[in-house]
């Protein structure tokens, strides 16, 4: 045993400082998983972690970071344009040189510019490609917002929906607890000769039934953690929330009518703004169509020069100087004229103003001011249709609330009736004045109460997490 021992010892002394930290890695990784995997999610945490990594939510950001950039081009147009150019040419045969004569020789030659230019006016178009690029960023926004409140629904509504399976497991499991230990009681009751045997086959197929039970119950919970995992982008191994307990001893609606709710609605949600949005984004559309009626105004500067070289010649100019033999004359003599000086020489300036004047351009104007016309005309009835499905939606959802309501009210007073029911009949059936089959028959319809009455429950909380989002409040407290 010891040769043993210090043979394990040995063999560890001798893993490499690589290999160590490899196995390292490996376990801190293992324990991360685990960690992870082990965590039981928040409603709070859902929501934060669909908002964070939905597909759709972070291209709507990136629409906003798009609209941004749009506004900052806008913001350009106001500002000059400054331009340099430069070129380099070869000529061939002859050409016009740079003091106005033909010369007959192959040269090479560069132009360099600069020149900038300013909008003056241009019937206001700058403007109102500024302002309609300002309502794009404002529009985006709401869109994301819009985007994010559907989001948090599907999120909240995925949550509740497996709490509601987590409460029927919980029933079903009851349900076994109660078929098996009735069914205990039945097989000593047979055995004693109290009971036939009828009465516990009716016993030993009433809990494989119950088992069933448990077994769709489970199937429902485990399809409902796999719709929220994949809403969430996460693995559904080890997936679990955190239990929430939701008692409705006093339920009751928050709002006596839709009334309010809707005149909130109409003036903050963020549809009906991003529809208002459009409106004034066609009035800018329309003004900017219009535009091009009006004449436009620009100013512009420039300098340029250049060079010329004739191929095998040295850069040479012919000057008249001062004969010094006799001041009254002048003589030819020849120069340098190398790069330098040509472009001194060459430098010039201009500037001017440009006006230009529509006229006829085929009724292309006409046709695009109708056409924005049309589109503002368009953008009206997006609002009012934005309008009608945000009342149409309230009311229904308000509906929907008042009918969850009484239905949970209904159930709850069924749920009591039925348990005070199987109670009589379970005490019939101890003292042998009821059969197994009416046991049964109660208990089934008090299960089926009590399922509807979760159902109803949650449909309830669900329906009144409706009317708050609509009123601004947060879907989580």
């Amino acid at each position: 045993l010891q040769k043993k021992i210090m043979k394990m010892k040995k063999t560890m002394n001798n893993k490499t400082p690589k290999t160590m930290k490899h196995i390292c890695t490996v376990l801190f990784l293992v324990g991360t998983l685990s960690s992870f995997a082990q965590k039981k999610w928040s409603l709070l945490d859902c929501v934060n972690h669909a908002l964070e990594h939905n597909i759709s939510v972070k291209q709507s950001v990136l629409d906003i970071d798009l609209a941004k950039q749009d506004l900052i081009s806008a913001k350009g147009n106001f500002m000059p344009t400054l331009n340099a150019s430069a070129s380099h040419n070869f000529n061939f045969g002859s050409f016009i040189g740079q003091d106005g004569s033909r010369i007959k020789s192959d040269s090479r030659g560069n132009n360099f510019g600069l020149n900038t230019g300013i909008t003056i006016f241009n019937g206001f178009r700058n403007l109102n490609i500024y302002k309609q690029a300002k309502l794009g960023v404002e529009s985006s926004q709401f869109q994301l917002t819009i985007l994010q409140d559907n989001v948090s629904m599907t999120v909240v509504n995925a949550f509740l929906n497996i709490l509601f399976n987590k409460e029927n497991l919980k029933i079903a499991i009851e349900q076994v607890t109660i078929s098996q230990n009735q069914l205990d009681q039945i097989t000593s009751q047979v055995e004693a000769g109290i009971k036939p045997s009828s009465d516990l086959f009716d016993a030993e197929a009433t809990l494989a039934s119950n088992r069933s039970s448990v077994v769709n119950a489970e199937n429902s919970l485990d399809l409902s953690l796999l719709s929220l995992s994949q809403s969430l982008q996460v693995s559904p191994l080890d997936f679990d929330i955190q239990e929430i307990q939701i008692n409705l001893t006093s339920a009751s609606l928050a709002y006596d009518s839709y009334d309010e709710i809707l005149a909130y609605a109409l003036d903050n949600r963020a549809e009906i703004n991003n529809a208002e949005l459009g409106i004034e984004n066609t009035d800018f559309g329309l003004k900017l169509a219009q535009s091009a009626y009006a004449p436009s105004l620009s100013f512009g500067a420039g300098l340029g020069s250049s060079y010329q070289h004739r191929q095998g010649e040295p850069d040479t100019r012919i000057q008249f100087v001062e004969d010094p033999n006799n001041p009254n004359n002048t003589i030819e003599k020849i120069v340098p004229y190398g790069f330098g000086t040509q472009l001194d020489n060459n430098l010039g300036y201009n500037l001017g103003f440009n006006l230009s004047i529509p006229i006829f351009n085929g009724f292309k104007t006409k046709a695009n001011v109708s056409k924005a016309k049309i589109n503002r005309e368009k953008s009206l009835l997006n609002l009012e249709q934005a309008k009608q499905n945000i009342t149409t939606t309230i009311t229904q959802a308000y509906a929907d609330a008042k009918a969850a309501l009484k239905q949970y009210e209904a159930s709850r007073f069924s749920v009591i009736s039925l348990e005070e029911s199987f109670k009589n009949v379970q005490n019939k059936f101890n003292l042998g004045a009821a059969t197994s089959f009416e046991v049964e028959q109660v208990r089934g319809r008090l299960v089926s109460a009590k399922s509807t009455l979760i159902n109803s429950k949650y449909n309830f909380v669900f329906r009144s997490k409706v009317l708050d989002f609509f009123m601004g409040k947060p879907l989580i407290p």
